[in-house]
């Protein structure tokens, strides 16, 4: 394993990309989502910082975003831009030779040897260079603290992080500023009385296996302490899962209608993974209620299935589990497959 890991992040990537499109926009409050209508119901995919100060931010719905910053350019999303811009940028970390692996359209870890901090002065250059699109960059032993390090670093910048200022930097921070714990984790934690980071890193990992199970309880010890022994690995991405959604501009309101979604939404889906060929296990629907609660329910299949009629029969098993019946505003479906 290299001595250093790099997490490069493109700063407000979808939209840098919509202002790279549209130069007149730099420096304006930039939103996109949807299809570029504030007035029509639909989530923020991403906002530029100038629309960041006023509030907005991913997912909150495009009608709250309008009134947060009325004064914001509003753009449709274009998947098909954003992926080449990204296909760019990682061909450019490759042809610096490093060990690359993708996270997605705008994250990648490299494995580095060497100066870390002249490497990622590197890669800024390069990748302004190539694609006019800025990048932070975060230094660290291990991907764990090399991903939180990012976030000091934005935007724009470099930072490091070391087992040497792991506490100095993340002790007094909440837990949830760890990289894979959420807001229910977090309240559990909370309810054991471990608040910071510092009080999870000195937590006993027997106790939190009782608690969260015998591999979940010591990670969350380890994650706390900045330790990971993940490699980076430049295999092909591969998605865990996949999944589609629709939001209606008009309430749901008989049930009937959101099973006939459910299952159209989760035949799409077996159509598009269909010329994969990797197995579905597990299907999970998302139900927002009028005006924006959001529930979730999924169903393990009895076996790995490519089958259309049985991932559709998993999606309404696991839709028959909502006991609300209130008005619907969106339908999302969404499998994950055989690891």
């Amino acid at each position: 394993m290299a001595p250093w890991v790099l997490h490069v992040d493109l700063d407000q990537f979808i939209a840098a990309v919509e202002v790279l499109r549209r130069p007149e926009l730099r420096g304006r409050p930039v939103v996109v989502g949807g299809d570029g209508d504030p007035t029509k119901r639909g989530v923020v995919s991403t906002a530029s910082y100038e629309a960041r100060a006023h509030g907005v931010h991913s997912g909150l719905p495009l009608r709250t975003a309008v009134r947060r910053c009325p004064d914001a350019v509003f753009l449709p999303v274009d998947r098909d831009l954003y992926e080449a811009a990204s296909a760019q940028v990682m061909a450019t970390l490759r042809s610096l030779g490093a060990v690359v692996e993708v996270l997605g359209w705008d994250e990648a870890f490299l494995a580095v040897d060497g100066d870390p901090e002249a490497m990622a002065d590197e890669i800024r250059d390069r990748v302004r260079a190539a694609t006019g699109l800025d990048c932070t960059v975060g230094i660290g032993r291990n991907k764990l603290q090399a991903k939180l390090a990012t976030g000091f670093g934005k935007p724009a910048g470099v930072f490091t992080l070391t087992p040497e200022t792991w506490f100095e930097v993340l002790g007094d921070r909440p837990v949830d500023a760890l990289w894979g714990i959420g807001a229910k984790t977090a309240k559990r934690l909370g309810g054991l009385g471990l608040v910071t980071v510092s009080d999870l890193a000195a937590a006993d990992p027997a106790a939190l296996a009782e608690e969260f199970g015998p591999a979940t309880g010591p990670w969350l010890v380890r994650l706390a302490q900045g330790r990971d022994d993940s490699s980076v690995s430049d295999a092909p991405y591969v998605p865990r899962s996949r999944g589609r959604e629709t939001t209606f501009q008009d309430d749901l309101g008989d049930w009937t209608d959101v099973r006939a979604a459910v299952s159209g939404l989760a035949r799409r889906i077996a159509g598009d993974v269909a010329a994969d060929g990797r197995p579905i296990v597990r299907v999970i629907v998302k139900i927002r209620y009028a005006p924006f609660t959001t529930r979730t329910h999924g169903k393990t299949l009895a076996a790995p299935t490519v089958d259309a009629d049985l991932i559709e029969e998993g999606a309404l098993a696991a839709l028959d589990a909502f006991t609300g019946r209130r008005p619907v505003r969106l339908v999302g479906v969404r499998v994950e497959f055989e690891r």
